[in-house]
């Protein structure tokens, strides 16, 4: 649940008056437009509040992944937490764009998944279903009914393969929504045949620090242009664009520009019927634009409608004439779906549902009428039970207004009772309740949500409204237990001798009793608090995992996701104990410092491997580093701690004196400086689609096969590229120094070699190793030749000169 504070800040986000407004501007247009993408944050967000905020249109993002597969600015959320983490940003920045989403892959085990960068579109299609994504977006075509489809990239080589393949089933999705012999079974779902009246491609590049499009976009064939400031705010609508970007933070999104972006050009692909000045022409615009293509009295309906808005309009912020406007405004609607033929309520039907919709919930704020919706607790267990709260305001009309609760079909709710302002609903879950989808398929600003929320019924204006309202903190079926295990993997030698490793465990919220699976060469021993987990010298390598019982039945973990621009979700994953064995050795008086930014887990995986580390701190970077042989900094660090960037010279007089200094990949914005940030010259290529291996399994040629990083402790070979999870790399350094060595050589299928994945450099005494390797990603994998090819660039100088 949110706390009063966060409630409080909610609140001053946005005032009476603004949301007033925002549900005013809803009603004067009758169009909808789809911008689609790849991963969140790929929506042009600009462009989008300009055709809500300025035009009236309803704004829908259709986005195929969950962004799974990328990066994380903010922590250590990565694969399924990551997507959990970036759907509730982007239900965040949809909300402040009063715009809706559809999801198109349903997390990390949908074929349709962020599987990481991809520079083929084919490819990318091949590994969803061509097929597969089409008939989602047909779905979402023929369920929402845009007049309007515009991808945020071009399908051109040089752009990311996620978003070529975007692009590509948008088009042909748009053919195969109109055609009434594809899909038959969608009518099951009450779904028809669906034209999009105009398919638009970006007449801008998708280019920059990033991708590298090789075909210059399609001339502009109309522009947008975003008339003056949002009436509501004074914001300019690209910096409304912006507010919703910075809800991406874990992409490091949202910024301000002194001279905000004012007109987005398009190119038309499909549809429209010739020439345009506008976005908008030959489409049903208003109400006025559909009342043209009806008979003589419905039509004057909507025009009565279309003017009775107006003067609500009008009368902003006003009450007395809102209100009795937005109610006449209504009953001209409803009296106009009264007439509508057959032919006409499939045309034009759900446009006129959907202006009633609007107009109950700007006639609820109007009148002042909304609800604070809480659950205490916030996350039910199967079987459980807990309390609906729902507080009116103003707190003088709870008696005017029923509240209803919607509820998924497992959780049931009994008789309300009334507290002052405070209605109670006592809710009680089934027990055979599923654990909650922590990847909802879509997201309504209107409409709500979430799978559980509040209908509210009152009279206004002698109107009967209904209106839905999200609980602040979305109310979630958890497991009735989470089970920690810490360590939760284990790194053995098959050199070493038998091993005896304690594993703390915590069970939290059942009184229950733990049980852990034994295999041949693993025992495992319940003890007081936690396990004793025995391994016997012949295990042979191998990744073994030992699952997890609590109570007999499977264990689960739920990692809690708090951030102040999302709230609280949480990730639920099962809980097992995995064991890698493999053949690995450690360097010997390797005595190692370890500077993370809190984007991976590498200082972890080094103690976990047997090795003496330190994190270092501030106050430690200050101090001595005399002590260590060897000193790791972790990815992106040099962007996150400044403290890091402050200790350069320091870093570099100790390399000078005969350290190792071992830096994991950064992008050229980390606070990456060629010429002073590594103790020699090297440039991180930009952009960055061309200096990266995408493929895991691309060959990897030795280049320096007997340098010493390559031989010691561990021999390293093609066998330890194998298994590799995701890629092979990014941000490969494009120039270095001479006295850098490459020792490594790869590339995606039809590219040349690229060299910049390994590098290493006698400075002085001491010696510089830098690696564009996706080797985080590895171990917290459980590669094996990641922890042998760690092991060796964490070595000391093998020799001063």
């Amino acid at each position: 649940m949110l706390t009063a504070r966060e409630r409080l800040q909610r609140r001053k986000e946005r005032p009476a008056l603004v949301e007033l407004h925002r549900a005013l501007s809803r009603l004067t247009s009758t169009l909808t437009v789809m911008n689609t993408g790849a991963h969140p944050d790929d929506e042009e967000s600009g462009m989008l509040a300009a055709f809500r905020f300025a035009f009236g249109m309803r704004v829908i993002v259709a986005c195929s992944t969950r962004g799974e597969g990328g990066q994380n600015r903010l922590g250590l959320e990565r694969a399924g937490a990551l997507g959990v983490l970036r759907t509730r940003e982007m239900e965040e920045a949809a909300r402040t764009l009063d715009g809706d989403i559809v999801w198109l892959g349903h997390g990390p085990d949908d074929p349709v998944h962020d599987f990481g960068f991809s520079k083929n579109g084919k490819d990318t299609l091949s590994r969803w279903g061509r097929e597969r994504i089409v008939e989602r977006l047909v779905r979402a075509y023929r369920a929402e009914r845009p007049d309007i489809v515009i991808p945020t990239f071009l399908d051109v080589p040089g752009q990311h393969g996620h978003h070529r393949a975007m692009t590509e089933a948008a088009e042909e999705a748009v053919k195969r929504a109109a055609d009434p012999n594809a899909y038959p079974e969608h009518l099951a779902e009450g779904l028809t045949p669906w034209q999009v009246g105009k398919y638009y491609l970006p007449a801008w590049s998708g280019g920059g620090g990033t991708y590298d499009d090789e075909v210059p976009p399609p001339g502009a064939t109309v522009t947008v242009s975003a008339p003056g400031v949002d009436m509501a705010t004074g914001a300019a609508y690209d910096e409304i664009g912006e507010w919703s970007r910075a809800c991406h933070a874990s992409q490091g999104m949202g910024e301000w520009r002194p001279e905000p972006q004012s007109t987005w050009s398009l190119h038309l692909k499909r549809g429209g019927k010739g020439t345009e000045t506008d976005i908008r022409d030959h489409l049903p615009a208003t109400l006025t634009d559909l009342a043209a293509g009806l008979g003589r009295e419905t039509g004057a309906e909507l025009r009565a409608a279309r003017a009775r808005i107006d003067e609500a309009l009008e009368a902003f912020p006003r009450q007395a004439g809102i209100i009795p406007a937005l109610a006449a405004a209504a009953r001209h609607i409803e009296t106009a779906q009264a007439r509508l033929s057959e032919e006409e309520k499939e045309r034009i039907g759900h446009r006129l549902a959907r202006k009633l919709a609007e107009i109950d919930a700007a006639l609820a704020v109007a009148a002042g009428i909304t609800a604070t919706v809480w659950a205490e607790p916030a996350a039910l267990t199967p079987g459980g039970c807990g309390t609906l709260h729902v507080h009116l305001t103003p707190t003088e009309v709870p008696s005017a207004v029923d509240i209803t609760p919607v509820l998924p079909d497992h959780i049931s709710s009994g008789t309300p009772a009334r507290q002052g302002p405070v209605t109670c609903f006592p809710l009680k879950v089934s027990p055979d309740a599923p654990v909650a989808n922590a990847y909802p398929p879509a997201f309504s600003s209107l409409l709500g949500g979430g799978t559980a929320r509040v209908a509210l019924t009152a009279e206004i204006g002698g109107r009967n409204i209904k209106i839905f309202m999200d609980p602040e903190q979305p109310l979630d079926i958890v497991p009735a237990h989470s089970l920690v295990l810490s360590p939760d993997a284990l790194v053995v030698s098959t050199h070493a001798a038998p091993e005896r490793a304690t594993i703390r465990a915590r069970v939290e919220g059942v009184e229950a009793w733990l049980d852990l699976a034994s295999l041949p060469g693993i025992a495992a021993t319940p003890t007081a608090d936690g396990l004793e987990i025995d391994i016997a010298p012949n295990l042979g390598p191998g990744r073994y995992t030992l699952p997890a019982t609590v109570n007999g039945a499977q264990a689960w973990r739920q990692t809690p996701i708090t951030y102040p621009h999302i709230g609280r979700t949480r990730f639920i994953a099962p809980q097992n104990l995995d064991v890698l064995a493999l053949d690995l050795r450690l360097p010997e008086g390797a005595r190692i410092g370890y500077v993370g930014g809190g984007a991976d887990r590498v200082g972890l995986w080094l103690k976990r491997m047997g090795l003496d580390v330190t994190d270092l701190d501030e106050a430690a970077l200050r101090g001595d580093l005399g002590r260590f042989t060897t000193i790791v900094v972790g990815i992106f660090a040099f962007g996150l701690r400044p403290d890091l960037a402050a200790a350069t010279r320091r870093l570099h007089e100790w390399v000078e004196g005969g350290g190792h200094l071992v830096t994991l990949y950064h992008r050229p914005r980390d606070g990456w400086l060629p010429d002073r940030t590594p103790p020699r010259r090297l440039v991180i290529g930009t952009p960055s689609l061309r200096w990266r291996v995408t493929q895991p399994a691309s060959p990897v040629a030795f280049l320096a096969p007997d340098h010493s990083l390559l031989q010691g402790p561990n021999t390293i070979d093609a066998e330890d590229f194998a298994g590799w999870d995701k890629e092979r790399g990014l941000y490969f350094a494009s120039e270095w120094d001479g006295a850098y060595t490459p020792l490594l050589a790869m590339h995606d299928a039809g590219e040349a070699p690229l060299k910049g994945s390994l590098l290493t450099a006698r400075v002085d005494d001491g010696q510089h190793t830098h690696t564009s390797l996706a080797l985080h990603h590895q171990l917290d994998k459980l590669v094996p030749g990641a922890f042998r090819l760690m092991a060796n660039l964490v070595q000391p100088v093998i020799s001063p000169r």
